[in-house]
């Protein structure tokens, strides 16, 4: 991993973006990989089809503490459908660099989280 990737994910791990919890969230949604025991749980707001806000709290290794702040930073005031097309590479992409295949499913947890959340929405609707 490139030493500007890993400052990126060590900031994002140290200085998380968007932790917290939404009191009034119109859906909370909570997955964790129990092989490593990272857990993240996404609390939305929705207005106009929109992310209005997102919240995550949980916890684990810096991978996936780090993807999910900087997954909310990105799809924040997105449409839904945007964000539902995200793809795993996206999200891979997001982190900026290389992450090695065995923190894959770190990496990618938040991201997993939030479809699952709009899913449930989706459903809901």
């Amino acid at each position: 991993m490139q030493s500007e990737s890993l400052d990126y994910i060590l900031d994002h791990y140290k200085n998380p973006r968007n932790f917290g919890t939404i009191e009034d969230a119109d859906f909370s949604y909570e997955e964790g990989i129990p092989s490593c025991g990272d857990v993240i749980r996404l609390d939305l707001k929705i207005r106009d089809n929109k992310l209005d806000d997102v919240k995550f709290s949980g916890t684990g290794c810096a991978i996936s503490q780090a993807s999910v702040s900087i997954l909310t930073e990105n799809v924040t005031g997105k449409e839904i459908g945007d964000v539902i097309s995200l793809t795993d590479h996206d999200m891979l992409e997001a982190l900026g660099g290389q992450v090695s295949p065995i923190r894959f499913k770190c990496a990618l947890l938040g991201l997993t989280v939030l479809k699952k959340a709009l899913a449930g929405i989706k459903s809901d609707s």
